[in-house]
């Protein structure tokens, strides 16, 4: 990756991708590394409001980018975590089929996680088995995961913008971009601090990603689909009911995996997320509006194709988010010993980025779109934050280094 240090490289986005790659750029002396943040800290959004878990990659299709950077990705941020002396507690994970329903999907996620080279994964049929694991749970089998983790992924974040600035490079925040140019084989960037001219620009820019995608003039498809994602946090005196996380099977049509119990890695244990359309890219509740988001998200060719096959999960997300026993009902499934009373309070909401087609179709993999010297990552979703220094080595080896040294 040896390039002249006069080459000038931008990224667009503070979240924890575009800090890994800014990283990995300015440690490996790739040229004069800039971040444009429009935010006051960095981390602000998908980053600093996701779960805080660290995927061992149990549910991704084998041979895709989120199957391979994912398990590459884990490794990646538990040796970081280990060098910088930042929490990092594998917690284990159960991923429970309630009852004999979800067995075949149930033996999916096997097969996958077998595959995708699962760590010291294994099968459980055992109900008494399953207690020993987690004492409160109820299911007739799992596959438990023992080194899925927990971590603070914005302190993460902040730590690897110290190595960005101690290798020189910049971070700047307050950046929003709202012009992008190409000229001369160049990229000027606008933002209202100030005009930056690079060699190359790197877009990381989350549930914006389509927003600077169109500045750039690449294909408008994918659009950023945000789906709202509400947590409950369980009260202190219960959070010995979950030892380390329990999920549910996924249901194979859909994106996300259901509601769930965690344990982070301070020791508080929240449930959720559930997956409601947000009304604006960054609506984390129903009080936040963009008539703008929400009347481009209802004219995309995709929003109806989407609805006609969706609608019935939507009605019931919905439903859940704003009727609390609709939400209990589904947590205490899986851990029946539950009182409504357990679940304390609302934490914060977080959104993702979900990338869909002009069709309806919701895109799985991560995805890049190249542009002349702007590279795009149109679609980073869970499980980017575990794959984050994974993703920022894929992108310096497959669309930086051939086209900038």
């Amino acid at each position: 990756m040896a390039r002249s240090a006069s080459t000038r490289i931008g990224i667009i986005g503070g979240g924890i991708v575009g800090i890994a790659l800014a990283r990995a750029l300015a440690q490996g002396r790739a040229g004069e590394v800039t971040v444009l943040e429009k935010e006051a800290r960095l981390a602000q959004h998908q980053t600093g409001r996701n779960s805080g878990v660290v995927h061992a990659g149990l549910y991704y299709k084998p041979g895709s980018l989120k199957a391979t950077l994912c398990a590459r990705g884990r490794v990646l941020i538990r040796d970081f975590c280990q060098e910088k002396g930042l929490p990092y507690r594998e917690v284990g994970k159960l991923v429970v089929a309630v009852d004999e329903s979800e067995l075949g999907a149930l033996a999916e996620i096997e097969r996958r996680s077998l595959e995708n080279g699962v760590p010291d994964l294994t099968r459980i049929d055992d109900a008494a088995r399953l207690r020993e694991i987690e004492p409160h749970v109820a299911g007739v089998a799992a596959v438990h995961s023992p080194h899925t983790a927990a971590v603070d992924y914005a302190a993460i974040t902040d730590a690897m913008a110290q190595d960005v600035r101690a290798a020189g490079g910049r971070i700047l925040l307050h950046s929003e971009v709202t012009g992008i140019h190409l000229e001369n084989g160049g990229v000027r960037v606008i933002t209202p601090l100030g005009e930056h001219v690079f060699d190359r620009l790197i877009v990381c820019a989350g549930l914006q990603s389509d927003v600077v995608a169109k500045l750039v003039g690449a294909d408008p498809s994918p659009k950023i689909l945000p789906f709202r994602g509400e947590y409950w946090e369980l009260a202190p005196e219960c959070t010995d009911l979950v030892k380390g996380m329990i999920y549910p099977v996924p249901d194979p049509r859909f994106p996300f995996l259901g509601v769930h119990f965690t344990r982070g890695v301070y020791d508080n244990v929240h449930v959720g997320p559930n997956a409601v359309p947000a009304l604006a890219r960054e609506g984390y509740s129903w009080l936040q509006i963009s008539l703008r988001d929400t009347w481009e998200s209802l004219r995309w060719p995709g929003a109806w194709p989407l609805a006609r096959q969706h609608w019935r999960m939507g009605v019931d997300e919905i439903s859940g988010s704003l009727i609390k026993p609709l939400y209990f009902r589904k947590a205490r499934r899986f851990v029946p010993e539950l009182k409504m009373s357990d679940l304390e309070c609302k934490s914060a909401a977080g959104v993702r980025a979900q990338a869909w087609g002009r069709a309806g179709e919701l895109l799985d993999d991560f995805a890049v779109d190249q542009v002349g010297p702007v590279t795009v990552l149109r679609n980073a979703p869970s499980p980017a934050a575990t794959s984050s220094i994974a993703i920022a080595d894929h992108l310096i080896e497959h669309y930086l280094t051939t086209t900038t040294t």
